[in-house]
């Protein structure tokens, strides 16, 4: 039987129920291992560079869990020891994708959760499905070799085989050229004299050089795709809306606003920002380093560092909630940096 996931809520309590349901016999899990599910009996900080190849393997096939508890053959649910379980549970989320961004591009989105079912602790993590694919390996590391591809086939992880890369780079070209073709048929419609592109990371609403349109710099992080359906006449397509005041130019003197990136604004990775401070105090450790983050709330403070988040879906839920979705990496500037030293060297 194939496990159908939530890949909008793969850590749901059903999917949890589903993932760890037990046969016939109420001795044994349901589930084989298959494409998108790897059993293990321990979970140990030794393991973590078998454990990144299959997070890379999922996200260049469909995404899939990795189950912390689980006896081999048969798949005896034993659960996880006090002290592994206790080392799960305390896995530093934010240290864990900057290696991730260390070794591997594009990144792997994923996320982690410790439960408890018959009276037994298990782990569980998820790797998502590849936005972009293939994820390569960048460099050596234990199992990982530089510039390999990892795949996940029924059961097992192995690198790609021909078949499945020709795929993957064939599903590429054709979105591209999908997305291209979607623009050009827009185009074509309203006519090109009507037509212009909204440039969203520098805040300009271009048609050529001489009709630009700048939007409010505190306007350009409100614009989000919508609900699919909504505000929109045809169901299910994503639509753009725009709110705040317009000026007429004649009224208003425009300045064209250079709105950096993300990563421009914040360009160091929890491991890069710490590498930075470790180089400028050679005695401090990564502990001290997380207890000045803490007690200084830096994770919230757009001053020194702001959240990455890995899907639209994680950055929406976080707006309406205030609850920052499991395994969110954040990223810091050179402010943050000179801001821990100081702190530290004050201690």
């Amino acid at each position: 039987m194939s496990l159908k996931i939530d890949i909008e809520n793969p850590l749901s309590s059903e999917m949890i129920a589903e993932l760890l349901r037990l046969d016939a016999s109420k001795r044994y899990i349901f589930h084989r291992e298959s494409k998108n599910i790897e059993y293990k009996e321990a979970f140990n900080h030794a393991g973590w560079d078998e454990y990144l190849r299959n997070f890379a393997a999922f996200a260049n096939n469909d995404g899939g869990y990795m189950i912390f508890g689980v006896k081999d053959r048969p798949k005896e649910p034993i659960g996880l020891s006090e002290r592994a379980a206790e080392m799960f549970d305390r896995i530093d989320e934010e240290y864990i994708s900057g290696e991730i961004n260390k070794l591997f591009a594009p990144t792997i989105n994923w996320e982690k959760q410790l439960v408890e079912a018959f009276g037994k602790p298990f782990g569980i993590i998820y790797a998502y499905k590849g936005n972009i694919k293939p994820v390569i390996a960048k460099q050596d590391e234990g199992a990982i070799k530089n510039g390999e591809i990892y795949y996940r086939y029924s059961g097992r992880v192995q690198k790609i085989e021909y078949g499945e890369l020709n795929e993957i780079i064939e599903n590429r070209i054709k979105e591209n050229t999908d997305q291209i073709k979607s623009l050009l048929s827009k185009i074509s419609e309203i006519g090109p004299a009507n037509a212009a592109v909204l440039d969203v990371d520098r805040g300009v609403l271009e048609k050529d050089k001489d009709n630009i349109l700048v939007l409010d710099e505190e306007l350009i992080p409100k614009i989000k795709f919508i609900k699919e359906g909504e505000f929109s006449e045809k169901k299910g397509a994503q639509t753009l809306k725009l709110v705040g005041e317009v000026h007429p130019v004649d009224q208003v003197e425009i300045v064209k606003i250079k709105k950096q990136n993300l990563t421009q604004m914040y360009p160091y990775s929890f491991t890069e920002m710490k590498n930075k401070v470790v180089s400028r105090l050679p005695k401090i450790n990564q502990n001290h380093i997380h207890k000045v983050i803490s007690e200084n709330d830096m994770k919230n403070d757009s001053k020194y560092s702001a959240y990455n988040f890995r899907t639209k879906t994680h950055g929406d839920k976080y707006k309406e909630s205030g609850i920052i979705p499991q395994a969110t990496p954040s990223l810091y500037n050179d402010e943050a940096v000179d801001f821990i030293v100081r702190r530290l060297k004050n201690e």
